[in-house]
């Protein structure tokens, strides 16, 4: 004779076994979600290429592609859930996190100088301490609002010392062209646009200060699917390897992007470094030592563990093999 208990026991498991397909099937991804940027280069390649969709096709897995103008974008887009993955600088992504948005900082695609304070010949501004009483285009959470932030302090300033003017990286541009603004937090390649077509000056340069472009992944998305993390890493590295075997394709890739001149893409390219894709100790000394600044200029609270942000933010466990 079977017993009650054998029967509700069996029934019991059989209603887990469905409850753990339906876990299953939720967890299936129908599509990936990815940003490309005109600060990120090697997204320009690899969604021009499909690396991608080719290594997502055998397992029914679509491609969606969605532009952000700047890392505020990006991060605003993974914080709600509209994409998966999203191109910032280090810096931006720690900032996030730390005001809450759960992001995983997995590849650099690039080591830019992307970031300068830029001004027009006339106005006799010639390094940060000219600031004072200025106004200035900037992009709120980028690395150039970092940088801005950072040039400031060196001289004893802070952002209430001027006037920000909140503007995207293009609209800034604009306006520092038509004089509505006497400096701006520039950004590639619009930064190198205004250079070569306006004469516009870089009055204030720092490589160091500028932090690195970073792919950024949502942690839950990271958590349920690191195969599908691995092999957004791999295409990416395959379309890094491409930009630097084909140096043409890949300034090629920005002007149609941009619709800039190629001189113009030639020079942010200049200023650009594909060479260091992994993550590690590298990046999170240069985003540490952004945090620090922030936490200094009162933009962090001064009670953040930032080391142990960073830490939380560095995700290393998926660098790309050594050699690839």
């Amino acid at each position: 004779m079977i017993h009650r208990r054998t029967v509700l026991s069996a029934f019991a498991g059989l209603i887990g076994l469905f409850a753990a397909g339906s876990d299953l099937r939720a967890a299936e991804v129908s599509e990936i979600r990815l940003d490309w940027a005109t600060y990120n280069p090697v997204s320009l390649v690899l969604k021009e290429k499909g690396f991608l969709e080719e290594a997502l096709k055998p397992r029914g897995i679509k491609v969606r592609w969605t532009q952000s103008l700047g890392s505020n974008k990006a991060l605003e887009f993974l914080n709600g859930g509209a994409i998966d993955f999203g191109s910032s600088a280090g810096a931006a992504a720690l900032l996030a996190r730390i005001n809450g948005n759960p992001v995983k900082v997995i590849y650099a695609y690039s080591r830019p100088e992307w970031t300068a304070l830029v001004t027009r010949k006339e106005t006799n501004i010639a390094g940060p301490a000219d600031l004072k009483g200025k106004r200035i285009a900037v992009t709120r959470g980028t690395d150039p609002h970092i940088f801005l932030i950072r040039a400031l302090q060196k001289a004893g300033l802070t952002e209430k010392d001027a006037k920000l003017v909140l503007l995207q990286h293009a609209d800034g541009r604009t306006a520092l062209d038509r004089g509505d603004v006497d400096a701006w937090a520039g950004l590639d390649p619009m930064m190198a646009a205004a250079e070569i077509e306006s004469g516009d000056v870089l009055f204030y340069r720092d490589a160091s200060a500028n932090t690195w472009g970073v792919l950024d992944v949502r942690e839950e998305f990271a958590k349920a699917h690191p195969d599908l993390v691995k092999t957004v890493i791999a295409a990416y590295e395959q379309a890094r390897a491409y930009s630097l075997a084909h140096p043409e394709a890949l300034k090629n890739a920005l002007v149609t992007a941009t619709k800039l001149p190629e001189a113009v893409i030639a020079k942010q390219l200049e200023r650009t470094d594909l060479s260091q894709p992994a993550i590690g100790t590298t990046q999170a000394e240069s985003i540490r030592a952004a945090g620090l600044a922030l936490q200094q200029a009162g933009v962090i609270p001064a009670s953040t563990d930032v080391a142990a942000a960073v830490d939380g933010l560095i995700a290393p466990q998926f660098n790309p093999a050594p050699g690839r």
